[in-house]
């Protein structure tokens, strides 16, 4: 077509320039708006430029461009996996390395399964508190320490005459100048409570000539003589003793349940009878099964009961006359649980309960927690009666043969300015 308009040109007699100039310009715009006709005619050089947006170029980009999404997901699954199950890569390899190993989180466990000491069970206790707060400011040797010593004392229900003898006999020797400093009379204030305690320390001894030997609970309401009955039967049954249960409260509602529960949980034997039942005839039940059965020990449960009432105290006579029938020795052991938390009353409860059926031993339970402590002090000063158990925890083992030293040193800070916590 290019070609057409030249010989167009040619036949046409020669113009003016204005005229050839407008020609070359109409050529040059047909040129460039045909490319094809002019390569095919003149191949013409001015549509060299146009193949520029012909060639595949751009698709070119997207090609990488959806090959990179394939590679960049590999590295998050690890990451996300390694998160997600809270282990490197390398612990496979690297056994026991770092705090990932799970070698290192065994022995975590043990401090729960075995049994707290007793500076940790009673650090909680009145006294506790109020002799470690007193001695963790590193207080000065004076009359006004032992003031505030005294008055810790009373206010933990040690009893006003008790902890009036031991002030002044501390007083008379720090005006004897036999203590240096506050140290020195902290323990000198810890070896007089020690020996204050050291006579009614004495565990409870089976008597093997005794077939069985009768251990009966007595106590008011609510101190826990059940659960002690329960907790004395895994430890008995731990040492390979003999055992057999006689479930003598017949009036609190489930109390004969509670005590069968027990029983099945340690694998013992539990005498039980209807509700309401007469709980001298349970005792007496039990004790002739446990003599035709051979065993070694009876635990004999009685109902709780106010110590103001007379006519159920003279009840508790009345099972150890029941028992003396079958054995005259019998009971063997009079336990009474008297509750931590009682302070001052369970000097008044155990007086009632000692006249009424002589009790033998004492079990102080629920020490743990915000018990005052101090009236075991008081107990031991009055009656004089051996302190068999201490009850500092829920569990089973956490009823501890009494420890007059490690109960001590439970409620006094370890020196000065320390809490005691520890």
């Amino acid at each position: 077509m290019v070609s057409f308009f030249r010989r167009k040109k040619s036949d046409k007699p020669a113009r003016s320039g204005s005229t050839d100039a407008d020609s070359e310009r109409r050529i040059a715009e047909l040129a460039a708006a045909f490319p094809g006709a002019a390569a095919a005619g003149d191949q013409a050089p001015e549509p060299a430029p146009e193949p520029d947006p012909i060639p595949p170029t751009p698709p070119a980009p997207p090609a990488p461009a959806e090959a990179a999404p394939a590679t960049e997901p590999e590295p998050v699954p690890a990451e996300i996996i390694a998160a997600a199950m809270e282990t490197g890569p390398s612990s496979a390899a690297e056994p026991g390395h770092g705090p990932e190993s799970e070698p290192e989180s065994v022995p975590g466990p043990q401090p729960v399964a075995k049994p707290a000491g007793w500076r940790d069970r009673l650090r909680g206790s009145a006294l506790a508190r109020g002799l470690s707060g007193l001695f963790s400011r590193n207080p000065r040797l004076d009359d006004d320490l032992l003031d505030e010593i005294e008055t810790a004392l009373i206010t933990a229900d040690v009893g006003v005459t008790a902890t009036t003898d031991l002030i002044e006999d501390l007083r008379k020797r720090m005006k004897a100048r036999e203590f240096v400093d506050a140290n020195a009379l902290l323990a000198a204030l810890r070896t007089d409570l020690v020996e204050m305690l050291r006579p009614v320390a004495m565990p409870l001894r089976i008597d093997r000539n005794a077939k069985p030997f009768v251990l009966l609970t007595v106590g008011v309401n609510g101190v826990g003589k059940t659960t002690t009955i329960g907790k004395l039967a895994r430890r008995f049954k731990d040492e390979g003793r003999g055992l057999m249960l006689a479930a003598g409260d017949t009036f609190r509602a489930a109390a004969v349940a509670q005590l069968q529960a027990w029983g099945e949980r340690n694998g013992v034997t539990v005498i039980a009878q209807g509700q309401n039942a007469d709980a001298a005839s349970v005792a007496f039940d039990a004790l002739q099964a446990a003599k035709a059965r051979g065993t070694e020990v009876l635990i004999a449960d009685t109902a709780g009961r106010l110590h103001t009432q007379k006519g159920l105290m003279d009840e508790l006579g009345k099972i150890k006359r029941v028992l003396q029938k079958l054995d005259p020795s019998a009971p063997h052991e009079v336990l009474m649980v008297i509750d931590g938390t009682t302070g001052q009353n369970a000097l008044s409860q155990l007086r009632q309960f000692h006249a009424a059926v002589g009790v033998t031993g004492l079990v102080v339970t629920k020490l743990d927690g915000t018990a005052k402590g101090g009236m075991v002090f008081a107990l031991a000063r009055e009656f004089g009666i051996p302190i068999r158990y201490a009850g500092i925890g829920e569990r089973p083992e956490d009823l501890r043969v009494f420890d007059a030293e490690a109960f001590v040193d439970a409620l006094l800070p370890q020196g000065l300015g320390e809490s005691g916590e520890k």
